[in-house]
């Protein structure tokens, strides 16, 4: 993924989440739990797949898979080119809904091959995080398989200097944005970062994603 990509996968989920209230300190300390983030992924009715606003509805058919983007997701676009777009994806049938979202259909191959894109995409930003140069005192980057857990490894004392604490929102937003396309619910949509000194080990910091986002 370019750069781009990976910029665009985190405007889109703070969409979603805007509607939930105002931000905090994206690296402010663990606190009490907050609700479920705007933007999930409920099981529709066969054939009919929900369109609430400010969700990613993804139905699971058969032989095909049905995936409903709220048009929070989609302010400012052409959506005659995004659908276009999304045809020369692969995707069988894309329908504009009265409300301004978009739902298209596709084979259950066609949505594999996209899940397996937002993977790599989403691999490729993390690689771009810790190699780049906009965040200088994060020297590694480890995370589990299912991208709900990350440990940012950092020059505590040039971390602690730096705006760089905005690497944990960069990782977390991508990974909740994959973890909804990947039909996680709701409640379930979260990532942890830990933040650990490269010299001493300690981990010194960890926040919890969306609840660090909300008004506490």
């Amino acid at each position: 993924m370019n750069k781009q990509l990976f910029i665009g996968a985190v405007v889109a989920l703070s969409l979603t989440l805007s509607a939930c209230g105002g931000k905090n300190d994206p690296a402010a300390s663990t606190g009490p739990q907050a609700s479920a983030p705007a933007a999930s992924v409920t099981p529709a009715a066969d054939g009919d797949a929900g369109k609430d606003a400010g969700k990613v509805e993804v139905d699971k058919g058969l032989f095909h898979n049905e995936i409903t983007i709220p048009a929070s997701m989609l302010e400012g676009q052409d959506l005659d080119a995004v659908i276009a777009k999304a045809k020369e994806d692969g995707v069988k049938e894309a329908t504009k809904n009265e409300d301004g979202s978009v739902t298209y259909k596709m084979t259950k191959d066609v949505y594999g091959k996209m899940i397996g894109s937002m993977k790599d995409n989403l691999l490729e930003g993390i690689e771009e995080l810790k190699s780049g140069k906009d965040f200088a005192s994060v020297k590694d980057i480890e995370h589990n398989d299912s991208f709900t857990e990350y440990t940012l490894v950092v020059d505590k004392a040039a971390y602690e200097g730096s705006f760089d604490a905005f690497a944990a929102l960069g990782v977390a937003l991508p990974s909740m944005l994959y973890q909804v396309y990947s039909g996680t619910a709701a409640d379930k949509t979260k990532v942890t970062v830990h933040i650990q000194d490269q010299a001493s080990g300690e981990v010194f910091n960890t926040v919890v994603y969306p609840d660090a986002m909300k008004n506490g």
